[in-house]
This record gives structure tokens, sequence and C-alpha cells, in this order.
């Protein structure tokens, strides 16, 4: 199973077991809510999709690493408490709240939210000591003697002995009580996620020409050497990090993300590759028209993966542009929305003054800074999500700066000032628009002059369509060629489809 599939079916999982009767009560006992056991190897994005899981249910998440536990954190610490039975005082052994336990109710009270997921990773790499205790709270849902709390759906994950020294194997009645789900790397997957993440272009082009170095392990003589989705993903945020500083990743340094010596020094020269290239041919030349003329003759010598290369490229300029505007847009309508509560809110007072138009924009910002930061703790918020919050809060502190200097003489001027502020913010969507369909057109332009409508054409429109991003801006600015193009690319599929339907039929007919 790969992890889209297992995502689909957890998210099913949680929907279900936190369904409830017309009583009020959980539609499946919390007996019959049996654990899902998660059986893959390291880096695969396990964690990942629990976040993913957890905010787009709405629930809470308390994720932990087994293996940083003793028992005592597990499972508490022992006391002496005294108690009454039959007509004799005795000295009875109990213990304290689990750790474990204790941080749901913690997560529940900061929250405020009542349901959610309790995922325990590494769960079959405990060591002796603890490793009954796995076995109990699998089988029985509790640590020590406390249970997990109604409304929280239990999510474990572990490693195949290969992967891991460590492992215990589970004994039959234990599995016999979860729901267990083996994963396997899926590149084809992975870079569905890695699109929607807005992952580094230089690591999806590599991928595409290279995709048996997506994930490995190999043991030999040096050691274990591999690769991961993980690893990928922490690299692609660094190498962000370093071109906005203006440093440059060596292959010492890829190696530390990518702990296999030769697709680290792989990746790296194709990365330097990649830069060069980027340079050579002036992709921000290309997405503004203005592509350089000796541009077409060298890509007539180039080879595929030069060229395939330079595609990526153009596709990271846009997105990023894609990006802007979207964020753009967000923050804009964000801040529509509050203007017109204002508004509302100024019009039902009898008198409005200049001062309540500041101190009700004032009110705004604090609900709208405390529900972020509540969303923000309970990780019901995205990176996109967030980021939009943000940028609605920092125009909100401007347009309170610019009231503070303005000194408006009534509410109505004011507002006309927010109104004015709100503007000039609406420009910078159009403008944020504009720049992308601009840079969109001129890589169409480019990508006809040079490719016209050979390999590269397909891979360009077909990456389009699958980058979330990109089809979203598209659906709602529209572009006449890349709708042409993808209908023709359709085209070509269906009758492909049918001609591989059709030779099927003849085999089966034996060719009459």
């Amino acid at each position: 199973m790969n992890i889209k599939r297992a995502k689909k079916e957890i998210k099913r999982t949680v929907t279900a077991y936190l369904a409830k009767d017309a009583l009020g009560e959980y539609a499946i006992p919390a007996i019959r809510q049996r654990p899902i056991l998660l059986m893959g190897p390291p880096g695969i994005g396990k964690t990942q999709i629990m976040e993913q899981i957890a905010r787009e249910c709405q629930v809470g998440l308390v994720a932990y690493t087994i293996t940083h536990h003793t028992r005592q954190s597990a499972v508490g610490l022992p006391f002496i408490r005294q108690r009454h039975y039959g007509d004799r005082d005795v000295s009875v052994t109990e213990y304290t709240m689990s750790e474990i336990i204790a941080s749901i109710y913690e997560k529940m009270e900061a929250t405020g939210l009542k349901e959610g997921i309790l995922f325990i990773d590494e769960i079959n790499c405990v060591s002796e000591t603890l490793a009954p205790t796995m076995l109990q709270f699998l089988q029985c849902k509790t640590f020590g003697n406390q249970a997990v709390p109604a409304g929280w759906v239990i999510v474990a994950a572990g490693n195949p002995p290969e992967y891991n020294k460590s492992v215990r194997d589970f004994d039959l009645v234990t599995l016999d009580r979860v729901r267990r789900m083996d994963l396997e790397p899926d590149l084809t997957v992975w870079k569905e996620y890695a699109r929607a993440a807005g992952l580094h272009s230089a690591i999806l082009s590599y991928l595409e020409l290279h995709p048996q170095n997506f994930y490995q392990v190999n043991a030999d003589v040096d050691g274990t050497q591999f690769v991961t989705a993980r690893g990928w993903e922490d690299l692609s945020n660094l190498l962000d990090s370093y071109e906005r500083l203006g440093l440059t990743a060596d292959e010492e340094l890829i190696h530390q993300f990518l702990q296999h010596k030769q697709i680290a020094g792989d990746f790296a020269a194709y990365l330097d590759l990649y830069y060069k290239y980027r340079d050579d041919y002036g992709v921000e030349e290309i997405l503004a028209g203005q592509a350089k003329p000796n541009a077409f003759a060298r890509l007539l010598r180039a080879p595929f993966d030069e060229r395939l290369s330079l595609v990526g490229l153009l596709l990271a300029g846009l997105e990023t542009r894609f990006a802007a505007s979207r964020r753009a847009d967000g923050a804009a309508d964000g801040c529509y929305a509050l203007l017109r509560q204002l508004k509302g809110d100024l019009n039902a007072l009898p008198e409005a003054k200049a001062e309540d138009a500041a101190a009700l924009l004032g009110t705004q910002m604090a609900d709208y800074n405390a529900e972020t930061q509540r969303l923000r703790a309970a990780g019901l918020l995205d990176k996109a999500a967030l980021t939009t919050r943000l940028e609605v809060l920092a125009a909100l502190n401007r347009w309170a700066a610019a009231l503070n200097k303005a000194r408006p003489a009534d509410a109505e001027a004011a507002f006309g000032l927010l109104r004015a502020e709100f503007e000039t913010l609406a420009e910078q969507r159009d403008q944020a628009q504009q720049t992308a369909s601009a840079a969109l057109e001129a890589a169409f332009d480019f990508m006809e002059q040079a490719f016209a409508e050979s390999q590269e054409m397909v891979v360009f429109v077909t990456e389009l369509t699958l980058s979330p991003g990109a089809h979203a801006f598209i659906a709602e600015n529209g572009c006449e060629r890349y709708f042409r193009y993808n209908k023709d690319l359709l085209l070509d599929s269906r009758k492909a489809a049918l001609q591989r339907e059709l030779a099927a039929e003849e085999g089966r007919n034996g060719g009459l």
C-alpha cells in the first residue's frame, strides 16, 4: 500500500470511529475501534500524513516516538495508597497518570479539541521493559491503569526488521486486535505531495530523470547507505533557504541529507548544472518575454536531460508567480471580509466617531490574532493557510498605523482611509495576477518556439495540470493555449488507450 492510500484509509477510519448515533454515543464502541498499525520503512511520511489527517478532520494530534520513553513515563510512577477492604486497611500500589495520557488532556485544554489522534511511532522498537506496556496499549488502549480518553483514535507505526535491529515481533493475540497496513515507497504518489508542498524544482526534475534514486537502503562493507522521502524534503527546505541567503549547497552538505554517497554526488553534480542552466538560458528573461536569441540555438544541440531541466526551471519560475498571486488573493479576501464587518459595526453605532473605527479595528486585530494562534497551536493550519492569516494581520497593522498617523476627523473619513488602504491591497492582487498571467504566456511563447509539440511540451503541460497551484490559477484566470494543448494531450491519451484496447481484443481473437 502506498502512503496516499494509507492516508485515505486512516482518514475514513477516523471519521467512522468518531461518528455518533442518535443518542450521542460513538456508533462503534471503543472496544471495537481497532488501533491502526502502520508498518513501513523509515522516512516514508507516516508522521507527515498524521498531521495532514488531523488538520483535515479538524481534530487534535498527540504524537510520540515511544523509543524516547521509559516505562515510568509511559505507565506512570508507583505510589502507595491506603484502602479499606472488608474489615481491614491495606496498602495498595497505584500509579500516577502516564505522561502520554496527560499530554492528551493538555492538548484538549490548550486547543479546545475534545477528539483527536494519538500517534505512537516506532512502537515495535521499544526496550525489553517497555514491550509489555506497548502490547497492553494496543490490546486494551491503556497505559498502566489509565485509559486513552474516549474520542481519541489510536494509530501506531513501526519499521520492518530489515530497517531496524531493535525490532520486536508482535504476537498473534496483539495482531488480531489491530488493523495492519504495510506501506511501500511510491515516487508517483510522493510527487503529488511534493508539488502541493512546493518542494524544490531541482529535486523534482532530478527524480524525473532518476526515479530509482528516490528511496534506497543499501548495506555494504562501508555500512548502511540510504536515501528517504524525508531526506529529499528536508534537503528541499534547506536549498530554498540557501537560495534566499545567496549560499551554495555542496556535495558534503547534500550528503548530510542523502546519506548515500553515490546518489548525493550525482545530485550535487545535477544541482550545479541546474543553476548553470538557469543563468545560461536566462529563465527570468524568458518569463519576462525577453528570451535570449542564442537560447534556441543551444537547445537544438542540448541533450534531453538539459532540455527537461530547463522545462523544470520554467515551471519553478511560474510556480513562484502563481504562489505570489495566491497569497495576494488570500490576503485581499481576508481583509475585505474584515472591512465589511467593520463597516457593519460602525453603522450599528448611533453616532460613530473616528475613535470608534480605530477601536473596532483594534478589536478585530486582537480577535483575529487570537484565533490564528489557537488554530496554529492546534495544528489546524497548513503552511499556506498560516501565511494568509499572517499577511492579513500584517495588513491590519498597516491600516491601524495609517489611522493613527492620519487622525481622521470623523468615522466616515476613517472608513474612507481604510477603504483606500484596501484598494491598494486589491491593486497589488491584480498586479500579482497580471504578472503571473504574463509569465505563463511568455513561457508558452518560448516553449512553442523552442520545442513546438514535442515531448518537452507534453511534460510542460502535464506538470501544469498536476500542480495544484498552477491548476487553480489557470482555472480561475484562464489560458487559451493551456486548454488547447491539454485537450490535444487528452485526445492523444484516449487514442493510445483505444489502440491498446483494440490490440488486446485482437490478441484475444487470435489476430482476426
